[in-house]
């Protein structure tokens, strides 16, 4: 046994149900931050000073999700894998047992999917172990607590002297192998956590302050709340320059059988007159693009006299302006179209509108905006002799995840 050594187990084998199905399977292997919650607690406890060994315990069926949460295994060389067990205890045994030869002094078990765990919690655990103790990091319960009993309150506990159980747990590592033996061997019963087996063994468990923001992501929404937590903050962190860019555009009205706006060709008994298919909206939405890196306007870029761009359609300068975006270092946040004439109805064409453009700038549909206004009858809009669009757009230029 290593005399000063602390190795760490991370147990992400579970099955999270209570997050619900999603595509990226568990919610360990779910991203919050740009990042997957497994991803950033390998991170904390391999990149550790003290920490000199990694056991991380996961389901055989994960180890495809596994390749592609921790892409560069190689970054951490003294990371283990460890087949989990049918349940939490199992698997912590598992990695205990994998501890085994030229065991440590001190082991620390950890959630995988408390991510927000800190280099100095880690230390203030590790420290306060013993050989003859472990280390629980706690939060003292502030909320006023009530037992129920047939949907009716039934009494209200007293608090003081409780406290919220954290990972990671710390403990001497032959004194907690030991007691999760003696616990598979003796008693069916089942322990929420390496603490509990402990104090059913008799092994003293010291308190050690825990952290408020070390909160295990349980639901659906625990995952959402701390993935916009996160974002926030990288916004905060990181130099963003959100910019606002303008267009506007008009076009002549002549006899016809078909307008296109927004990408949509809709029946009418008049057309939109120009050298390309005389987009207004997406005309208007490329300018307000290339207006967020001075990148000129949509003539600059397609002059009306270059006849490679003679009934083109808008999409291909709206994609051009997308990819000067993009390679200025700018996204895409949001965009917004009003259409300003007389006739057709906009309204039943909208959403494939706003569908049309979001496909266009690789953009949710939330994110895209397509409103109508009539001018009552007033000026050329009015008499029916052309159509307007006004376009807004916002980017983000710097650091984003």
């Amino acid at each position: 046994m290593s005399r000063n050594e602390v190795a760490a187990i991370i147990v992400a084998s579970g099955r999270g149900v209570r997050a619900g199905d999603h595509p990226l399977g568990p919610k360990q292997f779910r991203t919050v931050g740009g990042q997957t919650v497994l991803a950033r607690t390998v991170e904390l406890f391999a990149h550790h000073a003290s920490v000199s060994r990694v056991v991380l315990v996961t389901n055989p069926d994960d180890r495809g999700r596994l390749a592609e949460s921790l892409p560069t295994m190689a970054d951490f060389p003294t990371l283990t894998l460890v087949d989990g067990g049918a349940t939490r205890q199992a698997s912590v045994r598992n990695g205990l047992l994998a501890l085994k030869q030229n065991g440590p002094q001190t082991v620390l078990i950890h959630d995988a999917v408390r991510p927000f765990a800190t280099p100095s919690l880690i230390d203030r655990v590790a420290q306060a172990v013993t050989p003859d103790a472990g280390a629980l990091p706690v939060i003292a319960v502030s909320d006023t607590l009530k037992r129920g009993d047939g949907g009716f309150v039934a009494a209200t506990i007293d608090r003081s002297g409780l406290y919220a159980a954290q990972t990671p747990q710390g403990f001497p590592y032959l004194p907690i192998l030991a007691a999760h033996e003696r616990a598979r061997r003796d008693t069916q019963t089942a322990f929420t956590d390496d603490a509990s087996i402990a104090e059913w063994a008799g092994l003293a468990v010291r308190l050690v302050d825990g952290e408020p923001d070390n909160i295990k992501l349980t639901s659906a929404r625990d995952i959402e709340l701390a993935d916009a937590r996160l974002r926030e903050r990288s916004a905060m962190t990181h130099k963003i320059d959100v910019r606002t860019g303008n267009g506007y555009d008009v076009h002549q009205l002549v006899a016809g059988e078909q307008v296109t706006l927004c990408g949509v060709e809709i029946p009418h008994d008049q057309t939109l007159s120009g050298h390309s298919d005389a987009d207004v909206g997406l005309h208007a939405l490329t300018d307000a693009l290339l207006a967020t890196c001075g990148a000129g306007d949509i003539g600059d870029h397609f002059p009306p006299s270059d006849p490679q761009w003679r009934g083109a359609p808008s999409r291909i300068f709206l994609e051009r302006a997308r990819d000067i975006v993009t390679k200025a270092g700018g996204r895409i946040m949001n965009a917004d179209i009003s259409l300003i004439c007389e006739a057709p109805k906009i309204a039943p064409y909208r959403d494939a509108m706003r569908q049309a453009i979001a496909d266009c700038l690789r953009l949710s549909m939330e994110r895209v905006s397509v409103k109508a206004t009539t001018n009552e009858t007033i000026g050329f809009v009015g008499r029916r002799e052309g159509i307007a669009a006004i376009a807004t757009a916002s980017v983000a230029y710097g650091e984003t995840d």
